[in-house]
């Protein structure tokens, strides 16, 4: 059985990086591919209703290491329940947001550090970590913008409560994200600035090619 990939695509909310997986998505789709697409907080019926709890513009008082222990509360039950065992059979996985939102969010915006969201990683995802990472890092006060415009439309699920924070915090955010990115510069693939959307599709779609390609020739070499 060809080995699964699993891939994960990052950045501030207002960064493009939905937007970039659905398009990956459709690409593999008309390969003849067929990705299972899923998302964090989410994925699960648990974990729905965590992503509910965790970012309703209506939850208030939520402790930091509560935040944090519901976000591998969700992850731990969607890799259980819905990327090992497609990874196991050989499929691509395509997931917004993995722990690395966890380590910009919690352990950067929330102040908590790496180290204890490193270890819970350890823990509670038994190591998981996405062949690759595609973080999409535009202008900094764009991307702001357009979360904040986004989650007050009419209609919208309100899915609002960090668009709720400071700039500081988004700020701790950012550089976190940068931080992850040179630590792992194998893994992350950083996207930065704001170039035209099919740009940047090209490129992950080239880059997709050509690590899936590495995989499947290590595995043949096993």
């Amino acid at each position: 059985m060809a080995p699964g990939f699993f891939l994960t695509f990052e950045g501030l909310d207002g960064s493009g990086k939905t937007t970039q997986l659905r398009r990956l998505a459709s690409w593999l789709e008309a390969r003849g591919e067929h990705p299972l697409v899923t998302r964090q907080p989410g994925g699960t019926k648990a974990g729905d209703r965590i992503r509910t709890l965790l970012l309703d513009s209506k939850t208030e008082a939520v402790a930091p290491l509560t935040e944090l222990g519901l976000m591998f509360a969700d992850r731990a039950q969607t890799i259980a329940e819905v990327i090992a065992p497609a990874l196991h059979r050989g499929e691509t996985v395509l997931c917004d947001r993995f722990t690395d939102s966890t380590e910009a969010y919690q352990g950067g915006g929330r102040q908590l550090g790496s180290e204890v969201v490193l270890a819970l990683h350890q823990i509670m995802c038994g190591g998981l970590l996405p062949d690759l990472t595609f973080l999409l890092l535009p202008d900094f006060e764009l991307s702001l913008q357009r979360a904040r415009r986004r989650n007050a439309r009419p209609g919208t699920v309100d899915e609002g409560r960090f668009e709720r924070e400071d700039n500081q915090f988004y700020r701790r955010v950012f550089d976190r994200y940068r931080e992850i990115a040179a630590r792992d510069p194998v893994r992350v693939v950083v996207i930065d600035g704001d170039p035209p959307i099919e740009e940047v599709h090209q490129n992950i779609v080239r880059l997709v090619k050509q690590r899936m390609a590495e995989r499947l020739r290590t595995a043949a070499a096993r």
